[in-house]
């Protein structure tokens, strides 16, 4: 334990020292002033600061006073939890409850008995080893919490994510999709859902085999993706072969863009499918439905209609772009039935 002594007087601190060391306390050091202690404190190559477990601090300084210093010394981090010992003449008792209120924790008093002072000296360094290690737990609670909180984050990013195609999962898009239908409710603005299936993606399976059937759901998936250009639509894989986009502010003629720029880019893959009873390539079937959320209409009720868009788009042969023929809107406010659209 390190021991820092501030007297005026070099025969007292030597007399303080002598008495610490024949106590035990052999790394003590020394500064005449509060100005000394500070230049000590501030020079780059004396780390004083971190040395320091104990002040023994003259109440009657040159300069600086002791109990301003102590103020003082207080509103340096490194020494805020460093416990100080006022060392007072007895003529000076009455200015320990300044002393005191300046952040000092005890006094002992002038001339210094040794009994005295091993008792208070030990009674300031358990306390300051008791704040250590006080300090060291909330420090390691804090680093806990963090790796914690880093865990809990990664999780959370775990448990919204699809683990083949890396998309948003059904949950995911769940809590997307009710956060921002309410932000519709409020700002009243359209939403549209599309719906997308992989077609004669189980003869596919039968035919390539369940991994390049995973493969074949991962390219989809990245191409589907690089039809959506706003950070504000979310891209999902909602349940087998089987996709939804959710835009948020967008209607009918902006989820058609995005539709046809989602097929076109499945297309683009060029992927060989030697059992569709569609193409030669896989391609896919879009279901779109558009809607202006109100409070009493389920956002279930949009997807359902976006799904049974999809349905015709299967019945009338895949490979193309239905859109919801359906009044979703309920308040009538705005025209919600649509043709559908082939691509």
């Amino acid at each position: 334990m390190n021991i820092l002594i501030v007297d005026d007087s070099r025969v007292s601190r030597m007399f303080l020292s002598d008495m610490l060391r024949e106590a035990g306390y052999e790394n003590i050091l020394q500064a005449g002033s509060m100005e000394e202690l500070f230049t000590m404190f501030c020079a780059e190559d004396d780390p004083v600061s971190s040395l320091v477990d104990l002040v023994l601090l003259d109440i009657h300084l040159p300069g600086q006073d002791g109990i301003e210093g102590c103020r003082d010394l207080k509103r340096i981090e490194q020494f805020r939890d460093v416990p100080v010992i006022m060392v007072s003449g007895l003529e000076q008792l009455e200015n320990l409850e300044k002393a005191f209120a300046a952040g000092a924790i005890d006094y002992i008093t002038k001339p210094t008995n040794m009994l005295e002072l091993k008792a208070r000296v030990s009674s300031a360094l358990k306390l300051k080893g008791e704040m250590d290690r006080r300090k060291a737990r909330e420090l390691e609670l804090l680093e806990l919490t963090a790796r914690l909180e880093e865990m809990n984050h990664k999780l959370q990013r775990l448990s919204s994510r699809d683990g083949l195609t890396g998309l948003a999962n059904r949950h995911a898009g769940g809590e997307f999709l009710r956060r921002e239908w309410s932000r519709g409710v409020r700002e009243r603005h359209e939403f549209s859902v599309i719906m997308v299936d992989i077609d004669c993606f189980k003869p596919y399976n039968d035919t390539h085999g369940h991994l390049q059937g995973d493969e074949c759901l991962k390219q989809v998936a990245a191409a589907l993706q690089e039809g959506i250009h706003r950070p504000a639509d979310l891209l999902v894989r909602y349940g087998g072969e089987e996709f939804m986009v959710l835009l948020p502010d967008t209607g009918i003629e902006g989820a058609l863009i995005v539709a046809i720029a989602m097929k076109e880019r499945v297309a683009a893959l060029q992927l060989p499918h030697c059992s569709s009873s569609v193409s030669p390539l896989v391609t896919v079937s879009i279901g779109i439905a558009s809607a202006y959320p109100r409070e009493n209409l389920m956002p279930e009720r949009l997807i359902a209609a976006a799904d049974r868009a999809l349905y015709r788009a299967k019945q009338e042969g895949r490979n193309r772009i239905c859109v919801s023929e359906e009044e979703i809107d309920l308040s009538g406010e705005q025209p919600g039935k649509f043709s559908p659209a082939e691509s």
